[in-house]
């Protein structure tokens, strides 16, 4: 019996052996992976993979719009060539213009986005764990999102004059409520699991919201401030092409409501390109590493991914 009982036992080696060495190549295989994919890259490598693809596009607009300039030849008054658009931006560079509505324009821009967030944030949270208050509220809110920024520019002027304080309004009349609606939208898809364990540890309804669900609700929130900055910067351009003169600045807008009087088609083009340009830096330069770096700590992109 015992001779047997030590046959046994060997055969259950045996058979288990091939187990073990799959369950170990196994093992083996998947922390090669993890490896492979969590090698972080280089920080000039992430950058080329989100700005050469969009600037490579653009080149190849670019080639064929001259192509069709020199096979097509249409008037320069209705279609300008790339060349002539570049001379445009050229000569407003050297007479000063193009750097004092670029400064002039960035600076209304970023000033009246910030004053949205400190606005639009705590309103958000309001009306996100206030229900009552949202149902009351929240069309008006979405209402006003949908709302074209440029028509409050005729009541702002008649209520704030030719001033920056009538553009400030038109800006935060446009981004605010987009910023509202991202962060009830982000708040709305935190889990209930969240709350209990906040309330659970003791905390207060200001730090519950500003602790907890706040800092769950970032994807929404996010997407609600690039939303909110894309609808400052269009309402910006149209404040400044409607309101011009009084106390108000040359702006990107007003350069282009110029080149329009002047029947400069090739400045047109050009104002429109910077201001093109100028959101898609914005884009790459602030809301894309953000929200990737934010996707990398929730696990949700890999270390090493280009977004």
């Amino acid at each position: 019996m015992p001779h047997d009982t030590t046959l046994t036992d060997a055969a259950r080696a045996d058979a288990a052996a091939p187990h073990s060495e799959d369950l170990r190549s196994l093992e083996a295989g998947l922390d090669r992976l993890q490896m492979t994919t969590d090698r972080p890259s280089s920080r000039w490598r992430r950058i080329t993979a989100s700005v050469l693809p969009p600037v490579i596009f653009v080149l190849v607009l670019i080639v064929i719009w001259q192509l069709y300039v020199v096979i097509a030849q249409p008037r320069p008054d209705i279609v300008p060539g790339p060349l002539d658009v570049l001379a445009a931006l050229g000569a407003a560079w050297e007479s000063g213009r193009l750097q004092e509505a670029v400064l002039t324009s960035l600076e209304r821009g970023v000033v009246g986005f910030l004053i949205a967030i400190v606005i639009g944030t705590p309103i958000g949270l309001l009306l996100a764990e206030a229900r009552p208050l949202r149902r009351a509220i929240g069309p008006i809110i979405s209402g006003l999102q949908v709302l074209p920024s440029v028509a409050w520019v005729p009541a702002a002027i008649i209520w704030f004059g030719l001033s920056d304080a009538t553009v400030y309004f038109v800006i935060l009349m446009g981004a605010i409520p987009s910023i509202v609606n991202g962060l009830i939208a982000g708040v709305e898809q935190v889990p209930p699991q969240l709350r209990r364990v906040g309330t659970v540890l003791g905390a207060t309804k200001v730090q519950l919201a500003t602790a907890v669900i706040l800092p769950a609700a970032l994807p929404g929130y996010l997407a609600g401030l690039k939303q909110g900055w894309a609808f400052s910067w269009r309402s910006l351009m149209a404040a400044e092409i409607i309101a011009m003169g009084g106390t108000i600045g040359f702006g990107l807008g007003s350069m282009l409501q110029q080149s329009r009087e002047l029947a400069d088609l090739a400045g047109v083009l050009g104002t429109i390109l910077v201001i093109l340009f100028i959101g898609i830096l914005i884009e790459l330069l602030f809301f894309a590493p953000l929200e990737r770096r934010m996707l990398q700590r929730r696990g949700l992109l890999l270390s090493g991914g280009a977004r």
